[in-house]
């Protein structure tokens, strides 16, 4: 079992920035690839960014590339998303995953086994 826990949301206004945190526990956090999703309301959950179980690998959305940086330490049990240039279609719940196998589909939710509660990010125009 893997439990995560995401913090960081908030509202902000366009053009500004915000730092999600997705603390992990239960497993060997360096084991496993993790994800960021999002869902914005009447919208289907969709991929934001992915890491490699240490780090070197990383994948974006082209929605998101070079305004969002997705990190992590696993000293600290912890994956990040830095978002900066926010802008107001990037309103959703972001949702941090992890990937208990191979992390051969970063891209796909399905592909994820274990699934935060979610944190609120809204940008205001």
């Amino acid at each position: 079992q893997v439990q995560l826990v995401e913090s960081g949301g908030g509202l902000v206004q366009a053009g500004g920035s915000l730092r999600l945190s997705c603390a992990a526990s239960g497993r060997t956090f360096s084991n496993y690839p993790m994800g960021w999703f999002r869902q914005a309301p009447g919208k289907e959950r969709e991929f934001v960014a992915a890491i490699s179980h240490w780090g070197g690998s990383t994948y974006y959305a082209d929605s998101v590339k070079g305004r969002f940086t997705i990190s992590r330490d696993n000293a600290k049990n912890t994956m990040y998303l830095q978002m900066n240039s926010l802008k107001s279609e990037d309103t959703a719940v972001y949702y941090c995953a992890a990937d208990m196998y191979n992390g051969r589909r970063p891209r796909d939710p399905h592909a994820y086994d274990y699934w935060g509660q979610g944190t609120q990010v809204t940008v205001s125009s």
